[in-house]
């Protein structure tokens, strides 16, 4: 996604020849690091390339949700959903009946 060798410009560069890096951001999965004052400062990609790493954001929060309900698991820290609805019903009462 990012080519530390490539993809590194300073906004100076990048406000002189904007057509260049938007051509260069439409490829699938790029992205460049705008420096200012010779600082890292900005990334910039397409929003598709952003899309696409919010989903797999998502996706590796999902699956670390789900290793660690596994660790929970293995660890002894869950019991099972019967005896936790039982005793939501002896604190709160029995559900009420939609009808």
């Amino acid at each position: 996604m990012l080519d530390f060798s490539r993809d590194i410009h300073s906004l100076t560069d990048f406000k002189t020849r904007t057509p260049k890096f938007l051509a260069q951001l439409k490829k699938p999965e790029r992205a460049i690091l705008l420096t200012i004052n010779g600082k890292a400062e900005l990334a910039v990609m397409s929003a598709a390339t952003f899309q696409r790493l919010l989903d797999r954001l998502e996706a590796l929060d999902a699956g670390n949700g789900i290793l660690e309900g596994l660790h929970d698991v293995t660890a002894g820290r869950t019991r099972p959903a019967e005896e936790f609805l039982a005793e939501i019903e002896q604190q709160q009462g029995p559900p009420e009946s939609e009808g």
